[in-house]
């Protein structure tokens, strides 16, 4: 940019220059002749050979970075902006897989009544057991009629969390040695395969799993195995996953779903616990999952199979019909758990974005977990200081609220802001302009509950008026909108795959050599693009006053 710029002057100094040499000699006779000697004279004031010799400097910058010990794994995959990782002010960064390591270790589950925490696991373990071998209350119609003991609440619960799911269990290789055969899980998310791993340690274990059935290994080594009717996948619209079963011991069909508190607050039956404990996993940096439950009679089912399928047949429209078909089972369910995942921070994340605060780059944090998740993550990675004040955005509707937010921000703005995607897109709505003049004076941004594509927006908001290079970086396919809206996009390779690496500009296997990517390549390609543009320059500077 700054080269296209210094080229546009050189051009307007060309002809100046030329004009003025005419001008000495008069205007006598031909002398536009002249004018167009001194023009193809000066030149070579902006060489053509300047583009050629930048994009030669740009591709050997590209190969000292994939050649670089310090950052193994390091793929350039657009070879035409190496100094613009110099010139990054905004770096916009997921949270999940990016700043943390997305291998998730299951650490709480809440009943309502009874909390288990890691060291309380194993006396849940001992109560599944009694359920199976001992205290099996009826099955059938006479379920409902069964008081709900603690036991059989622990076993519902494990049984949900191994039945709810897309994961697929993958045998050992035959020829391994039986006492290192370990079955593994396959799933398009890892917060599933935490789950289905710690119902395994419970007693309840994925067995088989195939198109149409699911096989559980009791405590006691029999199976249960279960008919798969229906399956709803997880999308990031409807933030939640169902599916259909039928106990081929019972026939006793059951809907269990499983997703975000936010959406499954307005699905299950009222409680007084679920928002409060909600709010205090959050607070301890954990992921949180609802499950849920429905028990479906036969007459139930075959409506709802009827009503499905021809949905599933409509030409127009047809994925809102068949999501409003599966919301009318969405109603009065029984609320069986709250889960709560950990994910750990990768390595050297806080060092990392010291020195890229202490570099001048200021770091907005664009992530789809609640508020309490994000602002935990967010104090425990140093993005936000512990002295630091936070201010949070309340929850606004419209645009009388959006403004008194506003005005209470304004008198804040050196503090950390947290929003989430909700009001963010009311605050765009109606106070687009202030919004992102004072959260660009914000030391620290973090957005929470945002989607894919409310992240491509804010990318583009900041490159629209702040005119400033931005950088995001992600690992996921829901980071591939925003990793494409920047000006420099940066994929992880991660367990979520390499969408996001292979949709980036740069790809790297780690959060940390983001700060040796920008500090030290970024900034000694430009250092290097700029002192080697302006030797060009000057050297036709040189010989244009030579031949002049």
């Amino acid at each position: 940019m700054e080269i296209n710029r210094l080229t546009k002057v050189l051009f307007v100094a060309t002809m100046i220059l030329s004009f003025v040499l005419v001008s000495l000699r008069g205007f006598d006779g031909v002398w536009y002749r002249y004018f167009i000697r001194f023009v193809l004279l000066f030149s070579y004031i902006i060489p053509l050979s300047l583009r050629v010799n930048l994009d030669m400097g740009k591709i050997v910058y590209s190969w000292m970075m994939s050649r670089d010990g310090e950052i193994p794994g390091t793929v350039v995959r657009s070879s035409t902006i190496p100094e613009e990782l110099g010139r990054i002010v905004y770096l916009l960064t997921d949270k999940t897989g990016t700043l943390t390591q997305n291998e998730m270790v299951f650490k709480k589950l809440h009943l309502g009544t009874v909390s288990y925490g890691f060291e309380s696991f194993e006396e849940l373990a001992t109560l599944v057991h009694q359920y199976r071998s001992n205290e099996n209350p009826p099955r059938g119609r006479t379920l409902s009629k069964v008081k709900k003991t603690a036991i059989y609440c622990a076993f519902e619960a494990v049984k949900a969390c191994a039945l709810c799911h897309n994961v697929t269990p993958v045998e050992p290789d035959e020829t391994m040695p039986s006492e290192h055969a370990v079955v593994t899980y396959q799933a398009s998310s890892p917060d599933e395969i935490a789950l289905v791993q710690w119902t395994e340690k419970m007693g309840v274990a994925l067995a088989k799993r195939d198109l149409t059935s699911i096989q559980l290994r009791g405590p006691d080594g029999k199976f249960l195995v279960f008919d798969m009717l229906q399956v709803f996948p997880f999308t990031s619209q409807r933030k939640r996953m169902g599916i259909i079963l039928r106990d081929k011991s019972s026939g006793e069909i059951v809907f269990y779903m499983k997703g975000a508190d936010a959406v499954m607050s307005q699905i299950v039956q009222y409680n007084d616990w679920l928002d409060e404990e909600c709010g205090n996993m959050a607070r301890e940096g954990l992921r949180t999952l609802v499950v849920a439950k429905k028990v479906l009679s036969q007459e139930q089912y075959q409506d709802f199979d009827a009503r499905y399928s021809q949905a599933k047949l409509t030409m127009t429209d047809r994925a809102a019909q068949m999501d409003s078909v599966i919301q009318t089972l969405e109603q009065d369910m029984e609320l069986l758990c709250l889960t709560g995942v950990e994910d750990k921070l990768q390595v050297d994340v806080k060092p990392t974005l010291e020195l890229l605060r202490n570099a001048g780059v200021k770091i907005w944090m664009l992530t789809g977990d609640k508020m309490e998740t994000a602002i935990c993550i967010a104090t425990s990675s140093k993005l936000v200081s512990k002295s630091q004040d936070v201010f949070r955005f309340q929850e606004v509707s419209n645009r009388r609220e959006a403004h008194l937010q506003l005005n209470d921000f304004r008198r804040k703005s050196d503090s950390a802001l947290v929003i989430t995607g909700s009001s963010l897109e009311v605050c765009l709505g109606e106070y687009e302009t202030e919004f992102i003049e004072l959260a660009c004076q914000c030391p620290c941004v973090v957005c929470c509950r945002c989607s894919p594509t409310q992240k491509a927006q804010i990318v583009t908001l900041l490159k629209k008026y702040t005119k400033k290079p931005t950088c995001a970086i992600g690992d996921g396919g829901n980071d591939v909108s925003m990793i494409q809206a920047a000006n420099v996009g940066i994929g992880i390779v991660g367990k979520e795959g390499k969408q996001a690496s292979l949709a980036a500009d740069f790809s790297i296997t780690q959060f940390r050599h983001v700060g040796r990517l920008l500090v030290w390549h970024g900034r000694n390609s430009y250092k290097r693009s700029a002192s080697l543009s302006q030797f060009v320059i000057h050297r036709g500077l040189i010989i244009s006053a030579m031949q002049a």
